[in-house]
């Protein structure tokens, strides 16, 4: 008898799942249950979609239903589970439109149920034009919204802040930011964040006003929607719309009081295989807890390249074969209007609260040769072990190519590649891509003549 295979989620671990199994297994029983009337859609290109860069919304499905029937994979949409049963293997589901509810027999059940925005408690949050992004449905009322309007307030000041802020200046809104740490995009270092939100500012002027060490209380509305942003710290803020972009919570509500275990930040606890507590039981994506390849602890980066590798992981295990996901780096990378913001490992705020004895540098170098007509300042953060002169994470921004630091430090990390090895990596030159000695490895260099004048001094 062919192994049934139920997948719960549509977002991007479910998704990628259902297409590697497929490929590995022709002969399984492929079901994929999903709540939106979506499915296999790129969630990260939806700010992309508010500002018009992207045109239409079916440029970001990747893959559609009828796709997915045509090699054999059952796409059910619009369609929740709403039980697991993991004496009987089956699942209850409940059709959305109609209500009616039903069971469906697995013999393995992978749970990619992803996240959902975080709401923060805030009076008549409920208001008509308060949104988030998350879905296309999503991005769709935003956009249309946009159009009709010329203020608007963001709640939170992280990735999808920043990408939503490019959206609405460049649709000529002007823009309010509430974030409740002392400064936006505060996965960096403060010095890091402080120069993201300082070009803000001096790019924008008047049309975006930042408000960092405060937090949204109440809504206030006119004829059912919003009008009025009310804060801790007393500001009043008109406004057309607003976005609560204050973050994610994981979708793992189905698990509970199934005696499956749960990890970090209320997520479900995988193994390397992507194998929850529960025999028959796989879970991939944002509603997993990872294992930070840096501090070899348990966290939570919800992001999508992970989800996309921990679903062909997954599907990997499920056939058959062998496949361990060995945890992340936390390796991210936004945008705003050309200036760059990267980052892999952890901060050296975040070390220093691991128990690392850290070091690190800080450098503004040209990302090219100085000649060069197109040649722009980039910054570099690079954090040290002091111990094992490992590297721990590196920051990298400006209007120059800052990504392309972070990768070849994301792969040094990895290979746990100590500071004086990483000197002699054989890094590409040529004028329009890099000075004669990149400004990473300026970067290294300062830290290891650093290391090397203690250890002398120590001698």
């Amino acid at each position: 008898m062919n192994k049934k295979v139920v997948i719960i989620g549509g977002g991007a671990a479910g998704p990628k799942a259902a297409a590697k199994l497929r490929r590995l297994d022709p002969n399984c029983i492929i079901d994929m249950y999903t709540q939106e009337d979506f499915v296999s859609y790129s969630a990260c290109g939806l700010p992309y979609f508010v500002e018009g860069l992207i045109d239409d919304y079916k440029k970001l499905i990747v893959r559609t239903p009828e796709q997915f029937e045509n090699h054999g994979i059952n796409v059910h949409l619009e369609m929740k589970c709403i039980k697991i049963l993991p004496e009987a293997r089956e699942v209850i589901i409940k059709n959305l439109k109609t209500g009616e509810e039903f069971s469906a027999y697995y013999d393995i059940l992978l749970l990619a149920t992803g996240a959902r925005p975080f709401i923060p408690k805030i009076e008549n949050v409920d208001l008509e034009n308060v949104f988030t992004l998350r879905t296309i449905h999503d991005g769709i009322k935003i956009r249309e919204t946009m159009k009709k309007s010329k203020k608007v307030t963001i709640v939170g000041g992280g990735y999808i802040a920043i990408e939503l802020l490019e959206a609405f200046i460049a649709n000529g809104l002007e823009v309010t930011i509430v974030e409740i740490s002392k400064h936006i995009m505060s996965i960096f270092d403060d010095e890091i964040s402080c120069i993201i939100q300082n070009f803000i500012k001096e790019r924008e002027g008047d049309k975006v006003n930042i408000l960092t060490d405060d937090a949204v209380v109440k809504f206030e509305g006119e004829n059912g929607a919003v009008k009025k942003v009310i804060t801790k710290n007393g500001n009043v803020i008109d406004t057309d719309f607003v976005v609560i972009a204050a973050g994610v919570v994981p979708n793992t509500e189905l698990v509970d009081g199934l005696g499956i275990r749960k990890g970090f930040a209320n997520t479900i606890w995988v193994n390397n295989d992507l194998q929850t507590s529960q025999s028959g039981i796989y879970a991939a994506g944002d509603c997993t807890e990872k294992q930070h390849q840096v501090t070899y602890r348990p966290c939570w980066l919800p992001l999508g390249s992970t989800a996309n590798k921990e679903g062909r992981c997954a599907a990997i295990n499920i056939s058959g074969e062998n496949c361990s996901f060995e945890g992340v780096l936390g390796s991210a990378v936004t945008r705003y209007f050309g200036f760059t913001m990267s980052i892999t490992g952890i901060t050296e705020k975040e070390a220093k609260r691991s128990g690392f004895n850290v070091i690190s540098v800080l450098v503004n170098k040209k990302d090219k040769a100085g000649y060069m007509p197109d040649v722009r300042n980039i910054t570099i953060k690079l954090v040290v072990d002091k111990n094992t002169r490992s590297i721990l994470g590196a920051q990298a921004i400006g209007c120059g190519e800052a990504n392309q630091r972070i990768v070849s430090v994301s792969s040094a990390i990895s290979m746990r590649t100590k500071i004086e090895d990483f000197l002699h990596l054989d890094l590409p030159y040529a004028p329009p891509y890099s000075p004669a000695i990149d400004p990473l490895l300026n970067a290294a260099q300062i830290i290891h003549d650093k290391l090397e004048k203690e250890a002398k001094e120590f001698n």
